[in-house]
């Protein structure tokens, strides 16, 4: 087999992409008009959803209109930011040069995601002129880094709309190895009422430090039971359930029993379990602490927010999308992934779903973040071959 080589355009692409600052507390909208203009000359009208503020969008384009279905190329358009990280080069550079795994392109999004989202754009033109039976479809979305947020308002557009598509492919980075799972990811906050005194009269007070530690501790027994007891799903580094707290916030003095606190927490499911269960149970225990607080005040108690939601994603070898993804990328195996995609929500839409895109999530999120060109032009391959594919199977 011919090794690939990668388009002027599609690198051309890919450096605008990552010139752009879409860090997920930022406009994403740059991008998005970037998308749509290019698609537009192309004669391709692109569908937006917006959030609230209408500073962000999804764009969702049809490739091959009047054909009866499609398959999806997805990619989320927003960045983790880089403060306080150690880069030997500008973020927004989009360099090119020699790393360790050969000439590669730099700078924060270029693997996670934003060269998978060029590159389907730099073979838009192909994808037209393609005799494929179905129609190729974009779906790029907003702030995903902080809960695949943006993405929920395109699927439900797309149900009111009525279109169907046939499969969808996630280009999360995975080094071109089509993967067919990965863990949920669940975060909540928990605040906690208690009730303030002088530190020598405790027993007027509700310690809301106390209080919360209480069930910092429950969630780090569900832990404890996750990795001792919970059938193992092999394939994953980590081949169990996790739950872990991230932040503490509590207390104004050494002296005042304080009245606030407030924590995070997360579980990670295997696509096996029930991440709103053990949510369920959190909330139970905490339930089960407030009527010795509300005997000393009434207002104590527990309050519980949901940070984000993103479900597992469990696929199959065996589906077509599956095994469309294995011929493209010229891979005999797939894999399962640690981090969450949007792969998950896609699925339990109805669209078969797999992840597979250039690069090695150990860049993502890192200083002098990469992509190899040699994965670029192995990405491009598999899209090309896209558009010459005449059968989901």
């Amino acid at each position: 087999m011919p090794t690939p080589t990668l388009s002027a355009q599609g690198l051309e692409f890919a450096q605008a992409l990552v010139r752009m600052n879409t860090v997920s507390e930022n406009s994403n909208l740059a991008l998005i008009d970037f998308a749509r203009e290019h698609l537009a000359r192309l004669g391709v009208t692109s569908r937006l959803t917006w959030n609230a503020e209408r500073t962000k969008a999804n764009l969702f384009a049809t490739l091959g209109e009047g054909k009866p279905a499609g398959v999806i190329l997805s990619g989320h358009t927003d960045t983790v930011p880089w403060d306080g990280q150690a880069w030997t080069v500008d973020p927004l550079s989009a360099v090119v040069q020699d790393g360790p795994q050969g000439p590669s392109l730099y700078g924060r999004g270029a693997a996670d995601m934003k060269s998978f989202i060029a590159l389907a754009l730099a073979n838009a033109e192909r994808f037209l002129a393609s005799d494929a039976p179905f129609a190729v479809h974009f779906a790029f979305s907003y702030e995903e880094e902080i809960g695949c947020f943006g993405v929920r308002e395109l699927i439900a557009d797309l149900r009111d709309a009525g279109i169907r598509p046939l499969a969808c492919i996630v280009g999360e980075p995975t080094m071109m190895v089509p993967a067919i799972a990965h863990k949920g990811v669940y975060r909540y906050r928990c605040c906690v009422r208690g009730k303030e005194a002088h530190s020598s009269l405790t027993p007027q007070s509700v310690n809301a430090i106390e209080m919360a530690a209480r069930v910092i501790g429950k969630v780090r027994d569900m832990a404890e039971g996750f990795e001792a007891r919970e059938p193992r799903y092999e394939g994953f580094d980590v081949p169990f359930s996790t739950a872990s707290v991230g932040q503490f916030h509590g207390g104004i003095a050494d002296n005042v029993v304080p009245r606030d606190a407030e924590f995070r927490y997360e579980f990670r499911d295997l696509p096996t379990a029930d991440a709103r269960a053990m949510q369920a149970e959190v909330r139970a225990y905490a339930r089960s602490l407030e009527p010795a607080m509300k005997k000393v005040a009434p207002d104590t108690g527990f309050a519980f927010d949901t940070i984000c939601e993103i479900p597992s994603f469990l696929g199959a070898a065996t589906d077509p999308v599956t095994k469309l993804a294995l011929r493209l990328s010229g891979e005999a195996r797939t894999t399962l992934v640690a981090f969450g995609t949007e792969a998950g929500l896609f699925k339990n839409a109805g669209i078969p779903t797999v992840v597979c895109g250039p690069g090695s999530i150990t860049q993502a999120h890192q200083p002098d973040e990469y992509v190899t060109i040699e994965q670029l032009a192995r990405c491009e391959a598999f899209l090309r071959g896209l558009a010459e594919t005449r059968e989901i199977a």
